[in-house]
């Protein structure tokens, strides 16, 4: 019984690891999709600093897929925490 909470446990650790990846890995590319955005709306202003290269709004849209399949990333893994911890609760009650 010992190896089935001690392979629980690692596999919570693990997605708690997980989670906390994914969510520096989307403040990353929000900041960089925020600088980027910048950098697009100063070019289109004709802002002489900073203009924004011709690859920028490809690399913007890449960042905003990213983003979005990182978030689905994240909600999936806090769907299965929350059902482990639903049977954790019910290992509780016993």
């Amino acid at each position: 019984m010992d190896d089935g909470f001690e392979l629980l446990e690692e596999k919570v650790r693990k997605a708690a690891e997980t989670v906390k990846r994914l969510r520096e890995e989307n403040e990353a590319l929000e900041r960089e999709k925020r600088d980027l955005r910048h950098r697009l709306d100063e070019a289109g202003k004709g802002a002489p600093a900073k203009a924004a290269a011709p690859g920028d709004a490809r690399r913007l849209e890449s960042l905003a897929q990213e983003v979005k399949q990182l978030q689905h990333e994240r909600d999936e893994i806090k769907k299965r925490i929350a059902s482990l911890l639903g049977v954790l609760e019910g290992l509780e009650s016993l």
